[in-house]
């Protein structure tokens, strides 16, 4: 009979140890884990107790007093380790501490195992449901009480030393539990053991204080959530960001929403998160209907819509974003991000108008650079053109000539210069006057330009006198210009007012064509074209003298 209570007891050994693994070896906290190694401890307390009033066998009764103090004995340490736990002191539990602890709490171990000559505890009336107590006994209870008051010690300097709310209600928590369990035992202690003799027996009372401190802490565990470490490191993660979240299920419930997002929307968790109003004050209806509808669909992707809200701030701007909650493809949630964008908005608002002032100044300035444009041109059209005629003065036809008598000489192109003037011209203006002398100067270089080609150059020599530049023309070419030209101011009719007869005028003209058989170096070519002119002039000089009205050509320049 003996032997099968014993295969029970280790067949209940073997158990509790494959529930320890299991346990040790699960994906909990740390936390969870020294908590539910404290609360194992406390269930053996009652049990053993229990086991002492089941028999009546001294044996065996004294097997569960000597269970029931080892687990108190392991009670005051796991309660110390819990609290280094609880206060983040674990890193305290060096090789030296455990060292230490575990010493300690071995002797009181071994104490009780092996109760030499009943120094622990010993039989009363010959059993041990009422049991003395021994100087050992009293060795346990010490180490209890130091293990409790380094306990004490450590949360309440932890209390003092400003820790986070979340933390702060698990100490108080632990506080709370430690002070009924104590409350209890002190009572045990005093009428069960030191008052023994004085008060009648009260059993239990460190059985129902360990029962109470349990109820409350797993009452508090389960309400408040107060051990889940990895949801507070959430929830504080989430209180920390400055971007709002709202998590919600698949009904639109919150089942959280961080300070920032309720810093700007009056949402609390339980409440219905009315997507509606947020989206209410949006200008572009369908891009928020359609985001509305991504949101109520079961879609797998996320959607974004920039908001403009009204809170107490002022108006704000939103970028809200929403993220499926997926388990195993299906939509279970969704969580809503609001990244404020405000200043970001007004800095973008506030460039847009800097660019938009920075445009129109632009403009301005691109107006301004026309007209500059244009007046330039227009100087440099005034500066190289005869105001009358339209024309090009003779300032600019000798630098043009410049440049491009050193290019024909060099390469031998050939190039012919006309000079001519209009015949009897003194006696025009002595006749009409000074204003129909001009509309024949006008009228005479219109009828020229009709004549020449494209790349001629007619400029305005002085008074009522003229020169082509004509570029790669031979002799024979430059006389049939000529010829076209004197042409054409004969057949020209100048009008002299109303009810006059119009006038017709002549011109004489010298013609000079040039073409050099071999590449010539003209070292000053001011004084080739001062030669040239002089030549050409003495040709026109010739056609006046012959009689007016005719053309005469000069040998090439030399």
């Amino acid at each position: 009979m003996n032997g099968i209570m014993w295969l029970d007891f280790c067949l209940f050994v073997l158990l509790l140890g494959l529930f320890f693994f299991v346990f040790v070896s699960s994906a909990i906290t740390r936390i969870h884990k020294v908590y539910l190694l404290f609360h194992s401890q406390i269930m053996l307390w009652p049990l053993c107790k229990f086991g002492v009033s089941t028999t009546t066998d001294p044996v065996l009764q004294m097997l569960y007093i000597k269970l029931a103090y080892i687990s108190l004995s392991l009670l005051g340490l796991g309660w110390l380790v819990f609290a280094l736990f609880l206060t983040g002191q674990s890193y305290k539990l060096d090789r030296r501490l455990r060292l230490v602890l575990g010493t300690a709490t071995s002797l009181t171990v071994l104490a009780a195992v092996f109760n030499p000559d009943g120094l622990f505890v010993s039989p009363r009336q010959g059993n041990y449901v009422e049991h003395d107590v021994g100087p050992l006994f009293w060795l346990l209870v010490g180490m209890l009480l130091v293990y409790g008051a380094v306990s004490l010690k450590l949360m309440v300097s932890t209390l003092r030393a400003k820790a986070a709310p979340a933390h702060r209600k698990q100490i108080r928590m632990a506080l709370s539990g430690m002070l009924v369990f104590s409350l209890f035992a002190v009572a045990d202690l005093m009428f069960n053991v030191i008052l023994v003799e004085n008060y009648p027996l009260v059993p239990g009372l460190t059985s129902v204080g360990m029962t109470a401190a349990a109820v409350y802490l797993v009452i508090a565990i389960h309400k408040y959530r107060i051990f889940d470490l990895v949801r507070i490191a959430q929830l504080n993660v989430l209180d920390s960001m400055s971007m709002g979240v709202a998590v919600l299920d698949e009904h639109e419930i919150v089942l959280e929403a961080n300070k920032a997002l309720r810093r700007y929307f009056h949402i609390r968790t339980g409440d219905r998160f009315k997507v509606e109003s947020i989206l209410a004050s949006q200008e572009d209806v369908s891009t928020a209907e359609l985001f509305l509808a991504n949101i109520r669909s079961a879609s797998l992707h996320p959607v974004q819509q920039e908001i403009a809200c009204r809170s107490a701030e002022g108006l704000r701007y939103f970028s809200m974003r929403c993220e499926p909650v997926l388990d195993r493809w299906m939509v279970i949630g969704r969580v809503l991000t609001f990244q404020d964008v405000t200043e970001y908005r007004e800095l973008m608002m506030a460039s847009a108008e800097q660019n938009k002032v920075l445009v129109e100044r632009n403009n301005e300035l691109t107006v301004i650079q026309q007209e500059l444009f244009a007046a330039n041109q227009k100087l440099e059209h005034l500066a190289v053109t005869d105001g009358l005629t339209g024309c090009y003065n003779r300032r600019y036809l000798m630098q043009q000539l410049e440049h491009e008598m050193i290019a024909n000489a060099r390469y031998r192109i050939p190039f012919a210069i006309f000079l001519f003037d209009i015949d009897l011209f003194k006696s025009i203006n002595d006749t009409y006057g000074h204003l129909v002398g001009d509309e024949v100067i006008k009228s005479t270089a219109e009828a020229v330009k009709k004549s020449l080609r494209r790349t001629d150059i007619l400029a305005r020599y002085g008074g009522e006198e003229f020169t082509v530049y004509l570029p790669h023309t031979t002799m024979e070419q430059a006389v049939m210009l000529a010829e076209r030209v004197k042409a054409a101011v004969a057949s020209n009719l100048i009008h002299t007012g109303p009810g006059s007869e119009p006038v017709t005028i002549t011109i004489s003209m010298g013609v000079l064509a040039a073409h050099h058989e071999q590449p010539v170096r003209i070292e000053d070519p001011k004084q080739y074209l001062k030669e040239m002119f002089h030549k050409v002039d003495m040709a026109l000089y010739e056609a006046k003298k012959r009689g007016r009205n005719r053309i005469v050509s000069v040998e090439p320049a030399s």
